[in-house]
């Protein structure tokens, strides 16, 4: 097994972060679940889901990363982009709120007649939401935007879909540290939801960089393998130029790998695999998981168990990227 690289991980604990969560999260067993199934591998549930800054989830761990430096950089407008119920936005509002800062979300769809779920959190945290009719507009619309505050003397920060650049990253590479204090013997396979790439590439780099052989699974939101290898990879690279490492030989290290079969008709659309995950881990370990991302990444582990590309000796553990808000999107 590889060691760690002490270097690196010293320059990690560098980078200065905002203390917004409350960690480590719990890691849970699934015995019920495990039972239900059927399956012999030890299945665990690691619970960002429990993250109680802005409603939780895996972009908490990514923002404060990315509003520490906007914090240190004098910015006082964060914008950024996504659906109009993104977990992202809805995080990066809260944080905006929290450091008394101005928000502007651009958000791609139309605007609803009725504001639900992660959209009437934006408003209770006091974003600003543009719409846009398509993922296209998004960029040059943020740009607009920031152009427009700079115009007035303002200072923004413009985020990223997802925070999902190396700096955020770095947040999944610190929560690699967190499982491992957590895990003494680290779990052989981890399942996530993964989309814009950072929460992977964080994994990915995390578990190269502590000198782990977990497998880290993406389970695709939306995205095809072949895009969200070079995403990732991309974000990988980016992460040891941060700490000092060599990019291209860290993100050469490990296989990214990533599984798309599980996207059904689209993004945000139930599968009957998602609503079967869904529906068999809140009645088995009463957990919630979302239709757009985390009963998808369920459903992908859930896949893999079922198809016997798990040995039977295996730890797995489900990372719970959170998103529950989502089931109260109307």
């Amino acid at each position: 097994m590889p060691t760690p690289d002490a270097s690196a991980l010293a320059a990690l604990g560098r980078v200065p972060s905002l203390a917004l969560g409350h960690y480590p999260t719990p890691i849970e067993e699934l015995g019920r679940f495990r039972s239900a199934l059927g399956c012999r591998p030890r299945l665990l549930v690691k619970r960002d889901d429990a993250i109680a800054f802005g409603f939780g989830g895996n972009k908490v761990r990514k923002i404060e990363m990315v509003a520490a430096r906007a914090q240190a950089d004098g910015a006082d407008l964060l914008i950024t982009t996504g659906g109009v119920q993104s977990n992202h936005c809805r995080v990066t509002a809260a944080a905006a709120a929290r450091l008394g800062m101005k928000c502007v979300i651009v958000a791609n769809g139309t605007p609803p007649g009725r504001l639900s779920g992660n959209a009437l959190l934006d408003s209770f945290f006091g974003a600003e939401v543009r719409y846009v009719a398509s993922r296209e507009e998004r960029a040059p619309v943020m740009e607009r935007v920031a152009a427009e505050w700079r115009d007035r003397g303002g200072r923004p920060l413009v985020i990223p879909l997802g925070a999902s650049t190396p700096l955020g990253a770095l947040g999944f590479v610190r929560a690699v540290g967190e499982l491992v204090a957590q895990m003494p013997a680290p779990p052989d396979f981890v399942f996530h939801s993964t989309s814009s790439g950072g929460t992977q590439a964080g994994l990915v780099a995390g578990c190269a960089l502590h000198g782990l052989a977990t497998r880290v699974i993406g389970i695709s939101a939306d995205e095809t393998v072949a895009g969200l290898q070079a995403t990732v990879g991309t974000i990988v690279e980016g992460i040891g130029d941060l700490l000092g490492v060599d990019g291209t030989v860290l993100a050469a290290s490990r296989p990214i790998e990533a599984d798309d079969r599980f996207v059904g008709e689209g993004y945000g659309i139930p599968t009957d695999a998602s609503r079967e995950a869904q529906s068999l881990l809140a009645r088995q370990e009463a957990l919630v998981v979302d239709h757009t991302y985390t009963a998808k990444a369920l459903a992908g582990m859930i896949g893999w168990l079922r198809e016997g590309k798990v040995p039977a000796d295996a730890t797995v553990l489900f990372w719970h990227t959170g998103g529950q808000v989502g089931v109260f999107a109307l």
